[in-house]
């Protein structure tokens, strides 16, 4: 059986004020690169980028083939398939880059229903740019616990701390948009929802989200 198809949807629109820059640019786009891989090599079938304080993506010039970039200085390329979006309203928070990411998942279904309708998948992964350590197998951890259960809704967690990535089946996207506002992604919608699976990955990385950049913490 095919399994049921996810998107996934990194959150990296943000300023970064503690952090000194937009985390998208951190140790040279690192970051950014490492949360796409993170879920394409976790069972994500695309994978969408939401860009805000950086602009829109550019595109390179210079490349022999359509190419984009977050940044022109520094030059920081976007992973080549990668779906950018932007969220024009990217400085009320984490809100509009959720937002705009599931909007861009919604809209940019690939398969046809029977009636020539496109059909969105049936679940998308959230991960900010800033969990550097969470690689793929938390993620494949993560979708195969929401696909394997009856609320279809999943989150990682780290000791007892909730963290990312967060799956979302497909019937959430519309709560999780009505609950977001401002500084406040997913969380509040996952906060009234005792069915979420909490899925341990502790074993699997920190979940550590950074903030300061360590010389000035």
């Amino acid at each position: 059986m095919t399994p049921e198809r996810c998107d996934g949807i990194v959150l990296a629109a943000g300023a970064g004020t503690r952090y000194g820059m937009p985390k998208a640019l951190a140790e040279d786009g690192a970051w950014l690169h490492s949360a796409v891989r993170a879920l394409r090599d976790g069972g994500c079938d695309r994978v969408f980028v939401v860009l805000g304080a950086t602009g829109p993506a550019q595109r390179d010039q210079t490349a022999p083939e359509p190419a984009w970039l977050v940044s022109q200085t520094p030059r920081i390329p976007l992973p080549a398939g990668v779906h950018a979006v932007w969220a024009s309203d990217w400085a009320i928070g984490l809100s509009a880059s959720m937002r705009a990411g599931l909007a861009a998942v919604a809209s940019l279904g690939t398969a046809k229903n029977s009636g020539g309708g496109i059909t969105p998948p049936e679940f998308a992964a959230i991960m900010p740019v800033d969990t550097p350590d969470v690689g793929p197998e938390v993620v494949a951890r993560v979708l195969a616990a929401a696909r394997g259960s009856e609320s279809r809704l999943a989150r990682a967690v780290f000791g007892k701390l909730p963290g990312h990535p967060v799956v979302l089946g497909r019937g959430h996207w519309a709560g999780v948009l009505v609950n977001a506002a401002g500084n406040t992604g997913a969380g509040s919608y996952l906060r009234e929802r005792a069915d979420a699976v909490r899925v341990g990955c502790d074993d699997l990385a920190t979940g550590i989200d950074h903030d300061y950049q360590p010389s000035t913490r």
